[in-house]
């Protein structure tokens, strides 16, 4: 029974971790809601894309935020857009990287959350002045 709720008390504490971390992911997309269509906005999960469609004849996917079993996830896929965004990336944060675009959290870190923040900034930006919003 003990370690029931010893279990029960660690399944908590990670969920009160992650819930704080998407909170905080989440708070960065709000900034660019007007600019794009929200595309998912539950208790789990936010997602950002273009209003108008892109190359291919669909909107531009921007950022997403995205509470999984193991992690919270940021996927922003300006960095695999345009390389120089990547170039950026501190190592603390690119630690977090996985893959061309995505970011693993399980806790808050208050520098990767500003870095983040200035990454999705210039992402957006790069895509204003290509006209591709």
């Amino acid at each position: 029974m003990a370690a029931d709720n010893h279990l029960m008390k660690a399944d908590s504490s990670k969920e009160d971790a992650y819930s704080a971390v998407f909170t905080a992911l989440r708070a960065v997309l709000r900034i660019y809601q007007d600019d794009f269509v929200v595309k998912t906005d539950k208790p789990d999960h936010c997602s950002l894309e273009t209003r108008s469609p892109s190359l291919n004849g669909r909107p531009l996917f921007f950022a997403a935020a995205k509470i999984k079993k193991n992690y919270v996830s940021y996927y922003l896929p300006a960095l695999y857009m345009f390389p120089e965004l990547a170039n950026r990336i501190s190592p603390d944060l690119r630690r977090r990287l996985q893959g061309p675009s995505c970011f693993n959290f399980t806790a808050m870190d208050q520098n990767c959350l500003v870095e983040l923040e200035e990454l999705t900034q210039a992402g957006f930006l790069i895509l204003k002045n290509n006209a591709l919003l």
